[in-house]
């Protein structure tokens, strides 16, 4: 495959991502410049320890308005000055992905303007396409707290799905962690804070020696629901409230193992992805868990083990973020794919529909 060449156009685009908790708008342009860029992170679900859908729409359809007014605002822009709109049209919740939906397609209808439907997890996949130029084809390890999964990622729309969670994604497993000690919802920086106090690793290790579900097997294929019930056995043990101490040193051992669970995945996938020989080998890690510095770090020493480059998103732009969708909708239509305003949502949307569905079979996890 030939050297890439980046292909800058001068247009404006507005994205709209409302798929979980964040309400979020962006405007980007075909150089790569974020013009504008608004998240707001719902709180309103805290007190339930994760989102609750009904929840979550309600509190998109109160700010979605606001919040574009201040993107538009922002870039300086009005809305006869977008070339599109791009806006998750799934995975997600879909009670949110509605209200952004028809937020979009309401904009679209009274100026005319295009729209773009992006599929959630292409916006986490091509985040490196604006933050870094990364070359197709490139290895994705993407790890959100709804998914977790690797993909040869050979050209827009274009995946090759190596695996998958077998059963809970690891943003889950943190979130299900924290919860487990108090530590609050969302999951993943508390433990991550926690885990990072820990002076004594392998004291940690020891006096919580967590299981690694499928480590060692072939294949690149996940699991963590062993690691997240042997988490509540751990707390449930303590029948009251946990030492501080312990909670630093169980935050350690959990991440410890999802570091060690992801590693040997990836070395898996890598093997696989260098067989085709591509010309600029780069391993990406995208989604909300890669946002983790400990998770990074490891990763970024398996693709320099394996001879690739590493790349992943400024942490900003890790977790849920519009400037993700505006992106993807600016490669989108770089290629003409442009959508009818009668597009539908989608609950799910596999970016690799031709894959299996994932499933333990015959493995005693």
């Amino acid at each position: 495959m030939g050297v890439e060449t980046a292909i800058f156009l001068p247009m404006n685009v507005l994205g709209i991502e409302t798929s979980c908790d964040e309400t979020a708008v962006a405007v980007v342009t075909g150089e790569k410049k974020i013009l504008a860029h608004r998240i707001l992170s719902q709180k309103e679900h805290n007190t339930f320890g994760g989102v609750v859908p009904e929840v979550a729409a309600r509190a998109h359809l109160n700010h979605i308005d606001t919040l574009i007014e201040e993107a538009m605002a922002e870039a300086k822009l009005d809305f006869k000055d977008l070339d599109a709109i791009a806006v998750t049209a799934g995975p997600g919740l879909i009670g949110g992905v509605f209200v952004g939906v028809m937020t979009a397609k309401a904009i679209s209808a009274v100026h005319g303007t295009k729209l773009v439907a992006v599929n959630h997890l292409e916006g986490h996949a091509l985040t490196v396409r604006l933050t870094d130029d990364v070359p197709f084809p490139y290895l994705l390890l993407l790890a959100s707290g709804g998914h977790c999964q690797l993909l040869i990622v050979e050209g827009v729309g274009k995946y090759k799905r190596l695996g998958a969670t077998i059963d809970d994604a690891a943003g889950e497993a943190f979130d299900k962690t924290s919860k487990l000690m108090g530590l609050g919802y969302p999951g993943g920086p508390p433990v991550e804070r926690m885990a990072a106090s820990c002076g004594t690793p392998e004291r940690a290790r020891k006096k919580f020696p967590l299981p690694r579900p499928l480590m060692g097997r072939a294949g690149c294929d996940f699991s963590f629901s062993g690691l997240k019930t042997a988490v509540r056995r751990a707390v449930d043990a303590y029948q009251g409230e946990i030492p501080q101490e312990d909670i630093v040193d169980l935050c350690f051992a959990f991440q410890d193992a999802i570091g060690d669970i992801m590693a040997d995945r990836v070395r898996h996938a890598i093997d696989i992805y260098m067989a085709s020989h591509p010309a600029q080998p780069t391993l990406v890690v995208a989604g909300g868990v890669a946002a983790n510095k400990a998770l990074r770090a490891r990763l970024e020493k398996c693709a320099a083990d394996g001879g690739l480059k590493f790349s992943a998103p400024p942490l900003k732009l890790c977790t849920d973020n519009a400037a993700m969708i505006a992106w993807a909708g600016i490669e989108r239509l770089k290629l003409g794919l442009v959508d009818t305003i009668d597009f539908p949502v989608h609950a799910r949307w596999p970016l690799d529909p031709d894959a299996p569905v994932a499933s333990a079979k015959s493995e005693k996890i």
